[in-house]
């Protein structure tokens, strides 16, 4: 199985990155965890990007804020799939990092989450492995029936509640 790189911009980032790094571990795919800064460490980010594929990655989360350039720069040098995620992290509440994520230019495409987003950004890394690992799309399947189970319950609830 591929593993998934999550890589952040600074050691402050790791309370949204560990939510990431949490659903991939408990859906049992591997992961590795990185701190590269796209502007203090561009050289040590560039290296790691460029030698993912060979090292057995199949995709790359970025979580940084404020400028949020982690995930073009990380995106600039490979061709695995990147998926930013925009941290809420400065007095614009992550609408500066949404928008230097989002907003990429033709060629470089990062997909990109909700501002604080690491579950979505940790399933969607896991969907993209889905495309060639049968075991990744089971489990992938089997947590969309659990969830549509907990919303029907809910609804069951509801309608029990109000309906009656």
């Amino acid at each position: 199985m591929k593993k998934i790189a999550i890589i952040m911009g600074s050691d402050s980032d790791l309370p949204v990155a560990e939510k990431a790094a949490d659903t991939l571990r408990r859906y049992g795919v591997p992961f590795e965890v990185h701190i590269f800064s796209a502007h203090r460490t561009p050289d040590e980010a560039r290296a790691f990007a460029c030698a993912a594929r060979e090292n057995g990655f199949g995709a790359i989360i970025a979580a940084a804020g404020k400028a949020a350039h982690l995930a073009g720069a990380l995106a600039a040098n490979t061709t695995l799939p990147v998926i930013g995620i925009p941290l809420k992290s400065s007095a614009l509440d992550g609408v500066d990092a949404l928008l230097s994520t989002v907003q990429m230019p033709s060629g470089i495409p990062v997909a990109t989450v909700a501002i604080d987003g690491a579950v979505n950004a940790a399933l969607l890394s896991m969907e993209i492995l889905a495309v060639t690992d049968e075991t990744v799309a089971a489990t992938l399947a089997a947590l969309r029936r659990e969830e549509t189970e907990k919303v029907l319950a809910k609804n069951a609830a509801a309608e029990a509640k109000f309906n009656a």
